[in-house]
């Protein structure tokens, strides 16, 4: 039983339980039967708690399964069937926005967006520096800013540390905040799930204080923060 990826359907089962699979890992079974991927690989979960989380998003379906309140089952079926054998290049792909990290890259003015990047951005850095052994540069505007060798090799080296489910929620707000540090100090525990978004969004934050909130930019970053709430908890189940 594929579990649906894009188009809303009719429920087709009435109770989504957890199994003990092979290895240590739990399947998903939606009336006895074992969902699987939309690769067609078997639905491994690594751990009880992720397990029990996305079979309760699966419960919480009504009369029709609508695949974005899924977020759990679509980052799992992600990690099975892209990440799982390509861990090396999601590594990579997480390395790549450190060496252009958001919060490498400053503003010059005005004073008060100078200031709130610095409030939220430097202790991301001195984070890093503390944990990894590894500086970041900052530079002013756009200009590419060269890091060193070894800050990017100590990055690499703590994010493949990480399985591929792990991996997977890791890319997932990286890319969402547009920043390896922000995400791993988050990933780590050193920034909160709201303290981590206000850093990623410092500079919209600022805009909207001085310029009052776009409705259409407002709502897309509510929806953002729901995918990474989902990253977030995805990871801390796993």
């Amino acid at each position: 039983m594929v579990a649906p990826q894009s188009q809303k359907r009719k429920r087709f089962y009435t109770a989504a339980t957890v199994a003990e699979g092979e290895a240590g890992s739990f399947e998903i079974k939606l009336d006895g039967r074992a969902i699987k991927t939309p690769a067609g690989h078997a639905s491994a979960i690594p751990s009880r708690a992720l397990a029990d989380a996305i079979a309760a998003e699966w419960n919480a379906q009504g009369d029709e399964v609508l695949p974005a309140s899924l977020p759990l089952t679509r980052l799992a079926n992600s990690a099975i069937d892209g990440v799982a054998g390509r861990e090396e290049e999601v590594v990579r792909d997480i390395v790549n926005y450190a060496a252009t990290d958001l919060v490498c890259y400053r503003a010059t003015s005005p004073a008060g967006l100078v200031a709130a990047q610095a409030r939220l951005w430097d202790p991301i850095l001195a984070w890093v520096r503390a944990e990894y052994g590894a500086p970041f540069s900052v530079g002013m505007g756009v200009q590419h800013v060269e890091q060193p060798e070894g800050s990017l090799d100590a990055i690499r080296g703590a994010v493949s540390f990480f399985n591929a489910f792990q991996l997977a929620a890791l890319h997932v707000m990286t890319a969402l905040t547009g920043s390896a540090l922000i995400a791993l100090a988050h990933a780590r525990g050193f920034l909160d799930i709201d303290t981590a978004w206000k850093a990623a969004h410092v500079d919209e934050s600022w805009q909207a204080s001085q310029w009052g909130e776009d409705f259409e930019a407002d709502q897309r970053l509510k929806s953002r923060f729901s995918e990474f709430r989902s990253a977030s908890s995805f990871f801390s189940l796993v």
